[in-house]
């Protein structure tokens, strides 16, 4: 009971759960549940049998393996250029050394660890990578929106981007484990694509 005991701010909790792993009859694709329960305002449960409350929600959508799988690889490349924005915005390599990229890239994940403020950051993207968010963040909608066939390509990014933001993103979609989202403008963007 403890461990559900209360929620002292915003969050969506995200769970995943895969059925038997045997094929399915008749050809169709395999299927994953999402779990999600959300908050809208501080939760305290003091008796679990007892408790109601009209800030929680929660609810399921079946979503196919495939996609899952396929945004999640193209959320773990925007993840990438927006970390290599987050670098060269900071000046964190030498301008007098050059240095390889994967050097770079272990500079940053120790600079990245160590000032946690960074990672909340909004990040000012550059054209390409605006229109790869734009693109992911297009599939987010089409697989969690309730009606998918009114489910239109996104014309500007609704949150702003951070690299903890699109980190959370790429954790949400991880079929092997679940997640916590609590940012909110990516809290009240999720939320609005449930309703």
């Amino acid at each position: 009971e403890s461990k559900a005991a209360n929620a002292s701010n915003k969050e969506i909790n995200i769970q995943w759960y895969i059925p038997s792993l045997a094929k399915p009859s008749n050809d169709t694709e395999t299927k994953v549940l999402l779990l999600y329960a959300y908050n809208t305002e501080p939760v305290k449960i003091n008796n679990i049998k007892i408790f109601s409350s009209t800030s929680m929600f929660l609810g399921h959508l079946w979503i196919p393996l495939a996609r899952i799988i396929s945004l999640r690889e193209k959320l773990s490349n925007l993840k990438q250029q927006v970390e290599m924005l987050t670098q060269s915005s900071k000046s964190l390599s030498s301008a007098s050394e050059p240095t390889s990229f994967l050097e770079q890239s272990e500079t940053l994940k120790i600079i990245l660890s160590k000032n946690p403020k960074m990672n909340v950051a909004k990040v000012h993207l550059d054209e390409k990578t605006e229109e790869m968010a734009k693109r992911c963040l297009s599939e987010v909608k089409a697989l969690l929106s309730v009606v998918p066939a009114l489910s239109l390509p996104l014309t500007e990014i609704p949150f702003d981007v951070t690299l903890q933001s699109i980190a959370s993103l790429e954790d949400m979609f991880d079929p092997a484990n679940g997640c916590v989202i609590t940012e909110e403008n990516l809290f009240n963007w999720i939320i609005s694509l449930f309703h």
